[in-house]
């Protein structure tokens, strides 16, 4: 339950990336401390905002919509609070380390892909599908990314969690999530602003919440803290019924926030956005995309109506004229994932799903499972030496060499953990090696951790001993069938 608006909550880290983003302050103890909802230590605030503070100097709001500048802004000198003896420790995060810890991710897929990675943990819940789309913006007529699901959706607490900085309650052994970040990292990496509709029945009540995490709210209005406005709503009756947790004016703020910084102008555009929801799902719109340095839009939706495009990406390899070879690097699949979400995605997972599709603009994403298309193919089973008080598990590499080895210089190993895509067509011979021409891998190493942002794995003794077993089998590999090289 979100906090009074008299005494926020807000969020407790370790550290920050951004110097003077994060700042030890106190505050009161009230009786609202020993609400469960709201004694969690890592939380982000959902409580109405504070009276506006003054215009901001000229070039202080969002002018830069490139997102490796939108953290370039100057920061107003804090407000110094009073000391005293009987005021509890918490700590302030400031927007800025939105955008700083956003930086995790290079790559616009890897922040979608992160977002893919909710929808499909909640197959356990449910789940037969989750679509990407792009809408458009009423307000401006701006595109937007959609990314929905219809799992089993959150309730208040739940979205609470979910927008607050490193809680996760999915840490298992088959879901992808484990850090809980990153929902926030992949929204703010794909775009300034996000909102999030969601529905749920857990123990007989349904519910609907909204919640917003606006970068441009929070540097517009010059905040100091990350404030996230959550309106709630109890649906289990006849009627759709506020969730009041202070005070009527406190929930009201809330819902005038959200629709001043949405892209929705009433409540009724608001309630409009569950009605293809279901009882229960969610719903995740990213609006004010980033641009690129040129001032395009980072995500194209219009070279391909069927797929979205890393533009950028895209633009490196449109040359008007390519010999037989080029072309054939360039249209397969372990090139345009660079820049084709739906090729991307179709290789995302290592094993087919059965009762759940991932729709793409509309088309499903059909699943290409890399071992099942190698010629002269070899299981190779690996024991890797874990910790001491690990489970030994084997290891199972699936090698051989592509279809179009005549005409594509690929080679590499597309390693994957807990079904999820880390490293695709990872070369793990050395530059200008022809070793292993047209050889490629396929294995799934649960025993390494991945880095944060889910596009490689943490460098620890476990991930070098890998990376020698690899370059191992492939020589092995290699000896034997020599003769097809």
């Amino acid at each position: 339950m979100p906090p009074k608006k008299e005494a926020p909550v807000v969020v407790d880290i370790e550290s920050s990336d951004d110097e003077g983003s994060v700042e030890v302050v106190r505050r009161v103890a009230d009786d609202d401390d020993r609400k469960p909802a709201i004694s969690n230590a890592a939380r982000i605030a959902a409580i109405a905002p504070p009276p506006p503070p003054p215009p901001a100097a000229a070039g202080d709001g969002l002018e830069s919509r490139s997102f490796w500048k939108a953290g370039n802004y100057a920061v107003a000198p804090d407000m110094k609070l009073a000391s005293d003896s009987s005021l509890l420790e918490y700590a302030r995060v400031h927007p800025k380390f939105l955008h700083s810890n956003a930086t995790s991710h290079k790559w616009a897929f890897g922040a979608i892909a992160e977002l893919l990675d909710n929808a499909v943990d909640e197959i356990r819940n449910g789940a037969t599908f989750v679509k990407i789309d792009k809408i458009d913006i009423l307000k401006d007529n701006s595109p937007a990314l959609l990314i929905q699901d219809d799992g089993g959706g959150m309730d208040p607490d739940g979205i609470r969690k979910c927008m607050s900085l490193g809680y996760s309650s999915k840490k298992s052994n088959t879901t992808i999530g484990q850090y809980g970040n990153g929902f926030k990292t992949s929204t703010m990496r794909l775009g300034a602003d996000v909102i999030v509709f969601t529905r749920a029945i857990r123990a007989g009540r349904a519910t609907q919440s909204i919640g917003l995490l606006s970068y441009t709210f929070l540097r517009t209005t010059g905040q100091d803290d990350v404030i996230v406005p959550m309106i709630d709503f109890d649906i289990s009756g006849h009627w759709t019924e506020p969730i009041i947790y202070g005070s009527k004016n406190d929930w009201s703020a809330n819902l005038q926030t959200i629709l001043e910084w949405s892209p929705f102008a009433s409540r009724g555009d608001l309630m409009q956005q569950f009605e293809d929801i279901g009882s229960h799902g969610t719903k995740v719109l990213i609006y004010n995309l980033w641009l690129n340095d040129e001032g395009i839009y980072e995500l194209s939706f219009d070279d391909d109506e069927e797929d979205i495009m890393l533009r950028d990406e895209a633009n490196q390899g449109s040359a008007t004229s390519l010999n037989k070879r080029t072309a054939a690097v360039q249209a397969h699949i372990s090139y345009r994932l660079r820049y084709s979400l739906r090729a991307y995605a179709s290789i995302l997972y290592l094993r087919k799903f059965t009762n759940f599709k991932i729709l793409l603009r509309g088309k499903p994403v059909d699943q290409y499972i890399i071992a099942d298309d190698l010629k002269y193919s070899k299981v190779v089973s690996y024991k890797p030496l874990a910790a001491a008080a690990s489970k030994e598990v084997a290891v199972e590499t699936t090698i051989g060499f592509i279809k179009e080895v005549d005409h594509v210089g690929i080679c590499g190993f597309n390693v994957y953990h807990k079904n999820r895509l880390i490293r695709p067509f990872w070369k793990v011979t050395s530059d200008g090696s022809s070793k292993g021409y047209g050889v490629v891998g396929v294995l799934e190493a649960n025993f390494i951790e991945p880095a944060h942002d889910k596009q490689d794995f943490e460098r620890s003794s476990l991930f070098i001993r890998l990376e020698a077993k690899l370059k191992q089998i492939l020589s092995e590999y290699c000896s034997v069938h020599v003769i097809l090289t």
